[in-house]
Parts: structure tokens; C-alpha cells; sequence
């Protein structure tokens, strides 16, 4: 932890900021070893904690301490050596604070990887120095890029097993590097690392004097997350309305809800959609009293100037640049259900933001395939883990944005009404107007 400080040329900051970053690969690249390395060299873990990790390495025959059972939390998953699950981890630095969603390197849990990856600042893509890039690792990068993660790192993982070789990091970079050329990739950062051994991960290695750049913590510690959010779009979904509970105050009424992009001030002009009525913003209140402006994604109670009935689901927007309101978009979905596939014609239930309303899918343009990004036009349905673009028309419009301008109001689920299951997530290309 001292070495990675040293690194750092400026004081941390009195205010931290959080991170949220996805692991993603393929099987056995070293996902969890590399998170358990994190956890390790930042000191995020406790003393007991360190003891059952060594205990269980001993009993799987491991002749080192498995750090990759730090975030293989799941049974099945510490028998069979592989993550399953997403598992979330937390840690922070003097600088800043981080969420992890290490997110399953198998293709039979892609629906996973989209999870963990929907809500991330940065992405991190593990690959083996030994295979290179293989059909995992081109999903992830393309699921990465689909689901507009601003930040992406490519982590050419086990550099000790190919003796640092600097022409297998080259060779690598530079497939990888012409791969996401063909994708919406706005910052890609490539380091060589050994997550076992710690190189390259919180410090940087005297093991690749070739390579200049930033060690991973350093990277993750000062990538710029500040403007990658959406403010200028006021977008605020009305999730509850707070009315006074007591006699002594009658005159209250605010509504709850978490700011998905822009910035709230009292004063400002506002819209309500779907009503269309229009008022100002006559206090911002939190946990903490009340705030000069809220951004996201601060969740916050906007009181209106004006008596408006509004409900649960429908949004206050900025005055000007509202959102179109429409029952018919373009999306491309991940398809999520092992029991049954996507058909045409199908009906679900569909949650945007923090309306719910009903939905069918009216056409399925095609099929994607990640590996080529060929488009199969002659496809039928969509099984478990497949991606393809279709279109939905819903019972009631939706406030909705693109999902390359807003990620909350332009992303969606599909629930199964009658199993109550998530089948599928949605990110809207094109809203069609009413």
C-alpha cells in the first residue's frame, strides 16, 4: 500500500469520489486472483478472513495462497474454480472509493457479466498472456462497448508464465487495439500484469521495465469519472411522494427519487412528463437537510412550487430538451432466460426507470454476432446469452432517452409477468415519437 501511495505526486483529495469498475474475461484468465490481489495489497481485508482463505487453499492442495477465494464467495463456485455469480466487493484508498462487480468469465453467464457491467464507470478485461484473445474476451469488450462503460482496461494477465515477453504483450495489444477500433471504445488503457504475484497491480513491476505506464491502482485511482456523466439533461424519475405523516406539518409534499442526469437547483424551470405541466423548483432536500443542487446520482426530495398531482413513475425534466414520450422503440436486448427463447409477438412486463407498464415485442431485426459483428437477419428468436436488436411497442409511452445519451432513462428490463422473472435487459437505440 505504501509503494502505490508513492506513486500518487499530488495529496489525496478531502473528498473521495467512487468508483464503480466490472472484472470481465474468460475462464481462468485470473479475475477473482486479481481482485483478491486488490483486496490484499490495499489492506482491505481482515485477519480471519486472510485465515480462511489460507485454510481453504490448503484443503484444495493449492501450494500458495488463493486470493481468488476472497471473491469466489459461492460454494459451487470454490468446488469447480469458477465465478458464477457476480460478486460484489468494496475496498478504498486515501483517494478514492471502489465498487467491484467481478462478473463470470463463462459464456453460459453472459446475462452476468451485463449485470455487474450495466452500472460501471470502467470495465476491466482480464486475458491470458499464454492463450491471447479468445471468444470471451471480443464478448466482453463488445458487451463493454454496448453498454457504453466510458473506461475500459485490458489486463494481459499470468506475464510471468511467458517470462514478461514484451513481443506476446505487443502482439495482443495490438489485436486487441484493432478489435475495439470497430467499437464505440472512447478510452483504453493496456497493462501488463500477475495478478498471482502481485506485478503491475498496486506498484509497478521491475519485471517489465519496457512498460511506462501506470501500475493498475494508480490507473483506477486517478481516471477521470467527473465527466462521463450526463449534466446537462435534467432527468429526475419520481419514485415516491413524501407526504407529511404528522398533523403539525400538513403543507409538505416532495418527491423521492435518485437524479439520473443534470443538475437540480432550486429556481430552476421544470417539466412533468407525462402531464406536460410545468412549474419551479422551490427546495432540494436530503437526509442531511436541505442542498443548493443535486446531481447524479444523488438521491435527493425535489419540492415543486406548484400543487401538481404527480405519481410514482412519471419524471421532472428540465424545461427545455425533454424527452419524447413513446409507446414504440428500437433496442438492442441480452436475451437472459434458459427456459424459453425470444419469439416474435412475445408480452412482457417492462421496467423504465421507475415505471412499469406492458410490452410486446413486435419485430426482432436480427441477431447479433459478437465475434464478426455480422447481423443475422434470418434468426427466429433469441436464446439465453444471444443479443439482437428488436422492437418494442409498449401499453403506455415511456419518457425515454438513447441509451449512448442517457444510460438510466435509455436502459430497460422485460420480467416474464407470469414467473416474475428479468429476461432480458434493454438498451434503447431509437424512440419513436407518438
Amino acid at each position: 500500500m505504501g509503494q502505490a501511495l508513492l506513486e500518487n505526486e499530488t495529496a489525496p483529495s478531502a473528498r473521495m469520489d467512487l468508483l464503480r469498475f466490472a472484472t470481465a474475461g474468460s475462464v481462468d484468465d485470473g479475475k477473482s486472483t486479481l481482485i483478491g490481489r486488490l483486496l490484499y495489497d490495499t489492506k482491505t481485508i481482515f485477519a480471519d478472513q486472510l485465515e480462511a482463505v489460507e485454510a481453504a487453499s490448503a484443503l484444495r492442495g493449492d501450494e500458495y495462497t488463493n486470493l481468488a477465494l476472497l471473491t469466489d464467495g459461492l460454494r459451487a463456485e470454490r468446488e469447480q474454480g469458477i465465478t458464477i455469480d457476480v460478486a460484489y466487493r468494496y475496498f478504498a484508498t486515501p483517494r478514492r472509493k471502489f465498487i467491484i462487480a467481478d462478473t463470470p468469465g463463462h459464456i453460459q453467464y453472459t446475462r452476468n457479466m451485463v449485470t455487474g457491467a450495466s452500472t460501471a464507470d470502467l470495465a476491466l478485461i482480464l486475458v491470458d498472456a499464454r492463450k491471447g484473445l479468445v471468444e470471451q474476451s471480443r464478448r466482453h469488450a463488445f458487451l463493454t462497448s454496448l453498454l457504453r462503460v466510458p473506461h475500459l482496461v485490458l489486463c494481459i494477465n499470468k506475464m510471468d508464465l511467458v517470462d514478461w515477453d514484451k513481443a506476446v504483450y505487443d502482439r495482443i495489444a495490438d489485436e486487441f487495439t484493432s478489435f475495439a477500433a470497430k467499437l464505440e471504445i472512447t478510452d483504453l488503457t493496456i497493462i501488463p500484469v500477475s495478478a498471482l504475484n502481485g506485478d503491475n497491480i498496486a506498484s509497478r513491476s521491475q519485471n517489465s521495465p519496457w512498460y511506462d505506464g501506470p501500475s493498475l491502482l494508480h490507473h483506477l485511482e486517478h481516471v477521470h469519472i467527473a465527466s462521463d456523466r450526463n449534466l446537462v439533461d435534467v432527468r429526475f424519475p419520481v419514485q415516491y411522494v413524501i407526504r407529511p405523516q404528522s398533523t403539525t406539518v400538513t403543507d409538505y409534499r416532495g418527491y423521492a427519487g435518485q437524479v439520473a442526469s443534470g443538475v437540480l437547483k432550486p429556481g430552476d424551470d421544470v417539466m412533468v412528463l407525462p402531464s406536460g405541466l410545468t412549474s419551479k423548483i422551490a427546495a432540494i432536500d436530503t437526509a442531511d437537510g436541505p442542498v443548493d443542487e443535486a446531481f447524479p446520482p444523488m438521491s435527493v426530495t425535489v419540492r415543486l412550487a406548484d400543487e401538481i398531482d404527480i405519481s410514482r413513475g412519471e419524471m421532472i425534466c428540465g424545461s427545455g430538451g425533454a424527452p419524447a414520450a413513446a409507446r414504440n422503440l428500437e433496442a438492442m436486448i441480452c436475451w437472459m432466460d434458459e427456459s424459453q427463447p425470444l419469439r416474435v409477438g412475445d408480452t412482457f412486463i417492462v421496467k423504465h426507470t421507475t415505471r412499469t407498464t406492458r410490452a410486446m415485442v413486435c419485430a426482432l431485426r436480427y441477431r447479433l454476432d459478437v465475434n464478426t459483428l455480422g447481423h443475422d437477419e434470418a434468426a427466429a428468436g433469441l436464446l439465453a446469452n444471444d443479443i439482437g436488436r428488436v422492437r418494442v411497442q409498449t401499453t403506455e409511452p415511456l419518457t425515454a432517452d438513447p441509451y449512448g445519451r442517457n444510460r438510466t432513462t435509455g436502459g430497460f428490463i422485460m420480467i416474464n409477468e407470469s414467473a416474475n422473472r428479468t429476461v432480458a435487459a434493454g438498451m434503447i437505440i431509437e424512440v419513436e415519437p407518438d
